[in-house]
């Protein structure tokens, strides 16, 4: 799941965004001051930041700037602050996106699904393309897989789930998601299809399918690869 920090001293702002990104399966956490949301997200490790810049112990922009100082989180900056020097002030210091108190739920939802899409880590590029693990090897430019030196042969459809799963290397991958990229919308609830072809790729692919040491089941949730 999404991780959503929520930095505003305002109580009934903080109330209505955590109610409505939990409606959204969002997890969220809330600081009402910039000293606890600097120490909330070296804890908690958010996947995106929503902040307001006025707070009572320091400037949102000295946030912003103390986050950067190690992470690359996406920030989405909320305030009634309306000058266009104070939101240039603000994405100079490093934010990502600026929206402006009061704002609509659903317009910052939007700003906030495409910082994190932004946010997310790239795929391999061409330089990365290949990806080793103790067993065996996946070339994604080449669209070809081998082990112990030799080419293990995937049908298209194995291949395609291999692929997703090793582009978002170390990350879980929901059910949903996998049987909608591999299959298409219309197999969103289709699980038995990824028990059949998961069971393939270990037995093609791990050293000990029953107890599988790259392709790691989240019971419930999805699967992840572990390089």
């Amino acid at each position: 799941m999404t991780r959503v920090l929520v930095v505003d001293d305002e109580p009934q702002i903080v109330r209505a965004l955590v109610i409505n990104l939990k409606a959204r399966h969002y997890e969220v956490d809330a600081a009402h001051d910039g000293t606890s949301a600097l120490e909330l997200a070296a804890a908690r490790h958010p996947d995106a930041v929503l902040l307001d810049l006025g707070l009572p112990d320091m400037d949102g922009t000295e946030v912003i700037r103390g986050l950067r100082g190690w992470t690359k989180v996406p920030i989405i900056v909320l305030s009634a602050r309306q000058t266009s020097d104070e939101k240039v002030q603000a994405l100079d210091a490093g934010a990502d996106d600026y929206v402006t108190k009061p704002f609509g739920m659903d317009e910052l939802l939007a700003r906030l699904r495409a910082a994190v899409r932004r946010g997310a880590p790239a795929g391999p590029d061409a330089e990365s393309a290949v990806v080793g693990t103790a067993t065996f090897t996946v070339d994604l430019a080449a669209k070809r897989v081998s082990r112990d030196g030799a080419d293990i042969r995937l049908t298209p459809t194995e291949w395609h789930l291999l692929e997703v799963l090793v582009r978002n290397s170390g990350r879980l991958v929901s059910q949903k998601q996998l049987l909608q990229e591999v299959w298409g919308p219309a197999y969103g609830t289709e699980s038995n299809y990824l028990r059949v072809y998961m069971a393939q790729l270990r037995r093609k692919l791990e050293l000990d399918p029953a107890h599988p040491r790259h392709f790691v089941t989240e019971p419930g949730m999805g699967y992840r690869f572990e390089p």
